[in-house]
């Protein structure tokens, strides 16, 4: 049985302005996420994990760097580009209203209707895409660690694991959006008891144990 706690990373300044930051465009983590990362920790304390995956981008590395610290667990953190957040193209750095306005389309699709998102005018990455990189990371780190009762920590973006969840459970396209998105350091849980090639969600974008709980700006 393998168990995936799938981390979205701490809160950013752009996360906090309303801006798409995709895998191109970065901005620093708040203050504040550095204290939630070790609220995060605290909760996950009690659970021995095997290994670290999470994406190369700055905010979801140092993510996971402050999770390992906190949990004081001998692990070292294994950075996968399969784990990056969706290649957004031209909307990197705008703003989520004048995307609204500039690129209606596209915007409805990756907020709403993932089975008609067409990323091709914006230079930017489908959701099967997204699904299959993903699934390739997951598939690779349940390979690898075939041991009874594993548990693995996966540190990502909001939109990049939404997607890649739903794909593991085989969530329609269309359906795809239909739980919402993920809040900042949220986790999610699915275990997997045939090697990977099927998973169950036992928990959504647990927040709980935060001190604040997220806003509008969290949530992707």
């Amino acid at each position: 049985m393998t168990r995936i706690f799938f981390i979205r990373h701490g809160k950013t300044q752009w996360n906090l302005e309303g801006r798409y930051q995709g895998a191109n465009g970065d901005s620093p983590l708040l203050r504040r996420s550095y204290e939630e990362i070790a609220l995060l920790a605290d909760y996950l304390a009690d659970v021995k994990f095997a290994h670290v995956y999470a994406s190369p981008i700055k905010r979801a590395r140092l993510t996971a760097i402050h999770l390992i610290k906190g949990l004081a667990q001998p692990l070292s953190p294994t950075l996968d580009s399969g784990l990056r957040e969706f290649e957004l193209g031209k909307l990197e750095g705008m703003y989520f209203e004048d995307v609204k306005e500039q690129y209606p389309k596209q915007y409805d699709g990756f907020r709403y209707h993932a089975d008609r998102y067409d990323p091709t005018v914006i230079g930017g990455e489908t959701f099967a895409q997204v699904i299959a990189r993903m699934d390739q990371v997951i598939s690779r780190a349940v390979a690898a660690h075939p041991q009874d009762d594993a548990n693995l920590l996966v540190v990502s973006h909001g939109a990049a694991l939404n997607a890649g969840i739903n794909g593991l459970l085989n969530i329609p396209m269309s359906q795809m959006r239909a739980a919402g998105g993920l809040a900042n350091t949220s986790t999610t849980i699915l275990e997997s008891t045939d090697g990977g090639q099927t998973f169950t969600q036992l928990a959504r974008n647990l927040t709980a144990y935060l001190a604040e709980q997220p806003d509008a700006t969290s949530t992707i």
